[in-house]
Protein backbone atom coordinates (compact mmCIF):
# COMPACT_ATOMS: atom_id res chain seq x y z
CA UNK A 1 0.00 0.00 0.00
CA UNK A 2 1.40 3.39 -1.00
CA UNK A 3 0.93 6.22 1.49
CA UNK A 4 3.09 8.70 -0.41
CA UNK A 5 1.63 12.08 -1.25
CA UNK A 6 0.21 12.60 -4.70
CA UNK A 7 1.57 15.37 -6.91
CA UNK A 8 -1.62 17.32 -6.24
CA UNK A 9 -1.18 16.98 -2.48
CA UNK A 10 2.46 18.09 -2.72
CA UNK A 11 1.41 21.15 -4.73
CA UNK A 12 -1.37 22.03 -2.29
CA UNK A 13 0.95 21.50 0.68
CA UNK A 14 3.44 23.96 -0.77
CA UNK A 15 0.71 26.51 -1.52
CA UNK A 16 -0.76 26.05 1.95
CA UNK A 17 2.65 26.31 3.64
CA UNK A 18 3.26 29.62 1.88
CA UNK A 19 -0.22 30.89 2.77
CA UNK A 20 0.23 29.94 6.42
CA UNK A 21 3.70 31.51 6.69
CA UNK A 22 2.92 34.70 4.78
CA UNK A 23 -0.64 35.36 5.91
CA UNK A 24 -2.07 33.20 8.70
CA UNK A 25 0.72 33.10 11.31
CA UNK A 26 1.33 36.87 11.07
CA UNK A 27 -2.43 37.49 11.45
CA UNK A 28 -2.84 35.56 14.72
CA UNK A 29 -2.04 38.52 16.99
CA UNK A 30 -4.16 40.88 14.88
CA UNK A 31 -7.06 38.43 15.04
CA UNK A 32 -6.77 38.28 18.82
CA UNK A 33 -6.69 42.09 19.08
CA UNK A 34 -9.72 42.48 16.82
CA UNK A 35 -11.68 39.83 18.74
CA UNK A 36 -10.97 41.59 22.04
CA UNK A 37 -11.82 45.03 20.64
CA UNK A 38 -15.15 44.00 19.11
CA UNK A 39 -18.24 44.14 21.31
CA UNK A 40 -20.07 41.64 19.08
CA UNK A 41 -18.61 38.15 19.60
CA UNK A 42 -20.54 36.82 16.58
CA UNK A 43 -18.95 39.19 14.09
CA UNK A 44 -15.89 37.96 12.22
CA UNK A 45 -12.83 40.18 12.56
CA UNK A 46 -11.76 41.98 9.40
CA UNK A 47 -8.44 40.14 9.36
CA UNK A 48 -10.32 36.81 9.13
CA UNK A 49 -12.45 38.05 6.25
CA UNK A 50 -9.25 39.12 4.49
CA UNK A 51 -7.63 35.72 5.10
CA UNK A 52 -10.70 33.92 3.79
CA UNK A 53 -10.77 36.05 0.64
CA UNK A 54 -7.08 35.26 0.05
CA UNK A 55 -7.65 31.52 0.63
CA UNK A 56 -10.49 31.53 -1.92
CA UNK A 57 -8.31 33.39 -4.41
CA UNK A 58 -5.52 30.83 -3.99
CA UNK A 59 -7.83 27.81 -4.31
CA UNK A 60 -7.31 26.82 -0.67
CA UNK A 61 -11.01 26.91 0.21
CA UNK A 62 -13.14 23.97 1.38
CA UNK A 63 -10.22 21.56 1.13
CA UNK A 64 -12.04 19.04 3.34
CA UNK A 65 -14.94 18.58 0.90
CA UNK A 66 -14.60 15.28 -0.93
CA UNK A 67 -17.29 16.38 -3.38
CA UNK A 68 -15.58 18.16 -6.26
CA UNK A 69 -18.68 20.18 -7.04
CA UNK A 70 -18.57 21.82 -3.60
CA UNK A 71 -14.90 21.68 -2.68
CA UNK A 72 -11.46 20.37 -3.51
CA UNK A 73 -12.52 16.77 -4.12
CA UNK A 74 -9.59 15.33 -2.18
CA UNK A 75 -9.48 11.88 -0.63
CA UNK A 76 -8.92 11.57 3.13
CA UNK A 77 -5.34 10.51 2.42
CA UNK A 78 -4.78 13.65 0.34
CA UNK A 79 -6.50 15.95 2.83
CA UNK A 80 -4.83 14.63 6.02
CA UNK A 81 -1.46 16.43 5.64
CA UNK A 82 -3.27 19.65 4.72
CA UNK A 83 -5.45 19.39 7.83
CA UNK A 84 -2.33 18.84 9.91
CA UNK A 85 -0.78 21.99 8.49
CA UNK A 86 -3.77 24.28 9.04
CA UNK A 87 -4.15 22.86 12.54
CA UNK A 88 -0.82 24.43 13.51
CA UNK A 89 -2.60 27.76 13.89
CA UNK A 90 -5.56 28.55 16.11
CA UNK A 91 -7.11 30.43 13.16
CA UNK A 92 -5.91 28.19 10.32
CA UNK A 93 -9.03 26.06 9.90
CA UNK A 94 -11.34 29.06 9.90
CA UNK A 95 -9.12 30.84 7.37
CA UNK A 96 -9.62 28.05 4.81
CA UNK A 97 -13.26 27.26 5.75
CA UNK A 98 -12.39 23.88 7.25
CA UNK A 99 -13.58 24.33 10.83
CA UNK A 100 -16.17 22.50 12.85
CA UNK A 101 -19.11 22.45 13.16
CA UNK A 102 -19.56 23.85 9.65
CA UNK A 103 -17.55 21.08 7.98
CA UNK A 104 -19.83 18.31 9.20
CA UNK A 105 -22.94 20.28 8.33
CA UNK A 106 -21.62 20.98 4.83
CA UNK A 107 -20.75 17.33 4.23
CA UNK A 108 -24.20 16.13 5.31
CA UNK A 109 -25.98 18.73 3.18
CA UNK A 110 -23.77 17.93 0.17
CA UNK A 111 -24.39 14.19 0.46
CA UNK A 112 -28.01 14.04 1.56
CA UNK A 113 -29.61 17.45 1.11
CA UNK A 114 -32.24 18.13 -1.50
CA UNK A 115 -31.40 20.78 -4.10
CA UNK A 116 -33.61 23.20 -2.15
CA UNK A 117 -31.81 22.45 1.13
CA UNK A 118 -28.44 22.80 -0.55
CA UNK A 119 -29.44 26.14 -2.00
CA UNK A 120 -30.76 27.46 1.30
CA UNK A 121 -28.29 25.99 3.80
CA UNK A 122 -25.17 24.67 2.04
CA UNK A 123 -24.32 27.41 -0.42
CA UNK A 124 -24.10 30.17 2.23
CA UNK A 125 -21.57 28.03 4.14
CA UNK A 126 -19.43 27.54 1.06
Amino acid sequence: MDFGYSARTERLLEQLRTFMEEHVYPAEAVYDEQIRANANPHEQPKVMLDLQAKARELGLWNLFMTHGEWGAGLTNLEYAPLAEMVGRSVIGNEAVNCSAPDTGNMEILAMYGTPQQQSRWLEPLL
